[in-house]
């Protein structure tokens, strides 16, 4: 319960907690992962979380499900500007991919991430209810 009043301490846990499960995620995927994922899931995590902070428990687990796929190809897309152009760490590249943006990004994972998006949701719903003492989840699809 102490997390319910401490802010910083409950970010910190659902950074972790996203940042972790992104890294696995793309090391079940791809067989490795980079130190840039755990920030990235961890900021991804949060936002997706924040979803039903702003607009109230009530958004349909399809609308839940489009903005998080969205936030995700956002959070990828700065993550690869920033790794892979401007420190030129060359973590991904989807230039080979179809439909990608500037190899950064491409449809496929956003589908991708569309379907894996309520895991992110139900994970934080549960975590914010059991952990810290937060209204416990409820759904409805559309």
């Amino acid at each position: 319960m102490l997390l319910r009043y401490n802010k910083f301490l409950k970010y910190i846990l659902l950074f972790l907690v996203g940042g972790f499960a992104y890294g696995l995620i793309e090391i079940m995927f791809r067989g490795y992962s980079h130190i840039s994922m755990l920030v990235a899931g961890g900021i991804c995590f949060i936002l997706i979380g924040l979803i039903n902070e702003i607009h109230s428990r009530e958004i349909a687990l399809i609308k839940q499900m489009i903005i998080s796929a969205a936030i995700v190809t956002l959070v990828e897309f700065i993550t690869g500007l920033i790794v892979n152009v401007y420190l030129g760490l060359n973590v991904w590249d989807y230039s080979d991919r179809p439909l990608n943006f500037m190899g950064q990004i491409c449809i496929r994972f956003t589908i991708i991430w569309f379907f894996l998006s309520p895991l992110a949701v139900f994970i934080d719903d549960y975590i914010r209810y059991y952990v810290m003492g937060e209204e416990k989840p409820h759904y409805k699809l559309f």
